[in-house]
């Protein structure tokens, strides 16, 4: 069969969330929601993937990205409205349809429902047996065991409502079939909605085969409809994250008090100790050391990186540094390979070479430093002018710079030069050059350095 269509149910609007952002962008695990349901159907053989939302499509666009198509259903009027909006622009003869806020749909059961329709069937649904039924549809089977129809909860007779196999809210339908079913669909309920599971009841009553799947992960039908069930998807979504980094040689200390986010690459061999928050891109290589309290957001790390107790934001790493403890790498870092960065050391848009030393309450901003410097305690390069912009400070290799020197950009300190304790250096300090004072003067060469 050539590729199906997706069709992603994602107009509702979140109304129990009480918050602004559409429901199905929430993030778990560090991934709007909705990107996984989008990875489980490209994963799946879906070619043409068509979003259904609501008329707030702008925040879609900007969380989405590009290879969607968008279909606006407004005002929303249930499940059979939303797919019967998106069949106009589906192009593929089959289709997934899936909601949205279903973030643990696996490829596996998208695969058996389409493999379904491969044997003849005209639409395929996914079903279990649970034990709390609450919110779920009832699978009603005729005297043979074949699909009959679908009840919903709050529709249910108390006989009905005892029935333990629910529908697990995954489709893969004819395209030609469900437009046939949806036009003789009617709101006949409580809600005054269309709903799609009547499509497959005018389906099953016209003697068409509406076959179902056992869905074998119960995780598979979390939705997500309140801020607490996000928080408990995310905790079933980090379990997972976590797992699979230990299975492939990363060390969790606890994982009850790990945090990483999904898309996180951790090398084998690495550490993570307690309190540790890993998020975004981040990636790290072998051999790290990471935590305790140490929180990581899109850092690029080498082998052998020890980070402790210091928050790293957008900056990267060479082999076998140590940041911290109490130290913060802010956007724009670039750290070479054996670097010591240490207590309440602070790095913005900088670049140090290989080997250097920053140990002691310091502030860098906008500077260039070379390898084998050492950057004494309560050291700042000044770099905000009176004219409101930033300005570049550059320290060449092997420079000392004394504890408590303010370094007023823009200034070169060249390589092998020192700068005394206290000094205020605004001009630039030649090679090898000692500077003093406040301002500082350039009082000899040294030689040997």
């Amino acid at each position: 069969m050539e590729r199906p269509a997706a069709l992603i149910l994602a107009a509702g609007r979140g109304t129990r969330m009480k918050t602004s952002l559409p429901k199905v962008l929430h993030p778990l695990c560090g991934r709007p929601m909705l990107e996984y349901v989008l990875r489980a159907v490209r994963r799946a053989g879906a070619g043409q993937i068509l979003i259904v939302v609501n008329r707030d499509g702008a925040a879609f666009r900007q969380a989405v990205g590009a290879g969607v198509e968008y279909v606006v259903q407004e005002p929303p009027r249930g499940t059979g409205h939303a797919v019967a909006r998106a069949l106009p622009r589906t192009r593929a003869a089959t289709a997934y349809v899936i909601h949205g806020d279903m973030p643990f749909v696996s490829v596996k059961t998208l695969r058996r429902l389409r493999r379904a329709l491969e044997r003849g069937a005209a639409a395929a649904l996914a079903t279990r047996s649970v034990e709390e039924t609450r919110r779920f549809g009832r699978i009603v089977r005729g005297p043979g065991g074949q699909f009959a129809r679908i009840v919903e909860d709050r529709d249910a007779t108390p006989e009905e409502a005892a029935i333990r196999e629910v529908n697990a809210g995954m489709y893969c339908v004819r395209v030609a079939e469900i437009r046939w079913a949806l036009r003789r669909v009617r709101p006949d309920n409580r809600q005054g909605e269309y709903y799609l599971t009547d499509a497959m009841n005018v389906l099953a009553a016209a003697g068409r085969d509406v076959a179902t799947v056992t869905v074998d992960d119960p995780d598979e039908m979390i939705g997500i409809n309140t801020l607490a069930e996000l928080a408990a998807a995310d905790a079933v979504r980090r379990r997972r994250v976590l797992q699979e980094l230990m299975v492939n040689g990363v060390r969790i200390v606890d994982p009850a008090s790990t945090f990483v986010h999904d898309g996180v690459r951790i090398g084998r061999d690495t550490v993570i100790h307690p309190f540790t928050i890993i998020t975004g891109w981040t990636a790290l290589g072998p051999g790290c050391e990471i935590g305790p309290g140490a929180r990581l957001h899109d850092v690029v790390g080498g082998r052998g990186v020890r980070v402790r107790d210091s928050s790293l934001e957008q900056c990267r790493l060479g082999d076998r540094t140590a940041v911290g403890p109490y130290a913060h790498l802010r956007p724009g870092t670039v750290v070479g390979r054996g670097v010591e960065i240490g207590n309440y050391a602070e790095m913005k848009q900088v670049r140090v070479g290989d080997r250097t030393k920053v140990h002691h309450k310091s502030y860098l901003g906008d500077a260039w430093v070379g390898a084998d410097v050492n950057i004494g305690a309560g050291t700042i390069t000044c770099n905000y002018g009176l004219d409101r912009r930033k300005h570049r400070t550059v320290i060449g290799n092997g420079a000392y710079i004394g504890s408590d020197s303010m370094l007023v950009a823009p200034v070169r300190i060249g390589p092998g030069a020192v700068t005394g304790a206290g000094s205020v250096v605004t001009r630039d300090v030649p090679a090898r050059g000692l500077a003093v004072g406040v301002p500082a003067r350039v009082i000899r060469r040294l030689h040997g350095r």
